[in-house]
């Protein structure tokens, strides 16, 4: 888990700031993908990673103001990401919530929808997901 010293603010950025990015993903290599990722994108920042069910929704409670946008997979180390979205939206009912996993059917995105996910994507729908992203970084999301 990665504890960053982010101060609370509002749930939403202001167009052109940057986009707080939350990231729920136990694949080490994909949690550092997805950084690169946010990184060449400009205006989106990783304030914070969980690869457990535990672990996210430990920092959601420790940190519920501090992140605009919860990206998360659905299979994870401990627990599942299905487990993450309501907790997201008790704490943060402001936030986005995608979901990008390789494990994404319309019925799991109607599910997903249903506890409150604003997105899902399948991990093969990279650019979708970063146009999904940047219409946030725009204000237009």
């Amino acid at each position: 888990m990665q504890d960053n010293a982010v101060p609370d603010a509002p749930a939403r950025s202001p167009p052109g700031a940057d986009v707080r990015v939350f990231v729920v993903e136990d694949l080490l290599g994909t949690r550092d993908l997805m950084a690169e990722l946010f990184a060449v994108m400009g205006h989106v920042a990783v304030v914070g990673t969980a690869s457990s069910e535990g672990e996210a929704k430990l920092w959601i409670d420790e940190h519920p103001l501090a992140w605009d946008v919860a990206v998360l997979d659905l299979i994870l180390e401990a627990g599942s990401g299905m487990g993450v979205i309501p907790h997201c939206k008790q704490l943060n009912p402001a936030a986005k919530i995608v979901v990008f996993s390789g494990y994404a059917s319309p019925v799991l995105r109607q599910h997903c929808t249903r506890l409150g996910a604003d997105a899902m994507f399948h991990k093969d729908e990279t650019e979708a997901f970063v146009r999904w992203i940047r219409a946030l970084v725009a204000g237009t999301g």
